[in-house]
């Protein structure tokens, strides 16, 4: 009888053996689990939809943005009008100054040329050096009315300008 159990301790060895063999290779195979699911899990790069869903949602999309641009748009305007109008102010200046650059170098040259004139040929007589005086400061009277009609003239093209400009815009 104890040939048989040995048969049987011997099988029954065997067995727990081959079990603990094939729980250790299925704890490996377990144990690499999250990695494989992870490994293996696909992921979708692009999705396909349907073109009503996407034009469902570009609609969407331009119906909230069209009135946040018509909102920023009409806070730039003015912005845009007031720096326009100061453009047109110094461009309006600049001709002003250009002008009265060129009047006073061309008539500038003149004065001084008929002013130096005069003195040297009113310089030997006492009574003559008054009139020369006189006559010196209305002829520089005459330039400075000169360049206040012309800034005046300019001035007044300049606001008629702006008038246009606000008729327009209204």
């Amino acid at each position: 009888m104890a040939n048989p159990l040995a048969d049987c301790v011997s099988s029954l060895r065997s067995s727990n053996h081959l079990l603990g063999n094939s729980i250790s290779i299925l704890d490996s195979g377990v144990n690499d689990f999250p990695r494989l699911a992870k490994v293996l899990q696909t992921t979708k790069h692009f999705e396909l939809l349907p073109s009503s869903a996407l034009s469902a949602a570009q609609s969407h999309l331009l119906s909230s943005l069209v009135p946040e641009f018509n909102n920023l748009l009409s806070r730039v305007e003015p912005h845009l009008d007031r720096l326009e109008r100061r453009e047109q102010a110094l461009i309006a200046r600049c001709e002003l100054l250009d002008g009265r650059l060129s009047m006073s170098g061309e008539d500038g040259e003149a004065t001084r040329k008929a002013a130096g004139l005069g003195r040297k040929s009113l310089a030997g007589e006492g009574d003559g050096s008054r009139e020369a005086l006189k006559l010196k400061q209305l002829r520089a009277k005459k330039e400075r009315l000169g360049y206040t009609v012309e800034r005046l003239g300019l001035q007044a093209q300049q606001k008629e300008r702006q008038l246009r400009l606000s008729v327009a815009a209204q």
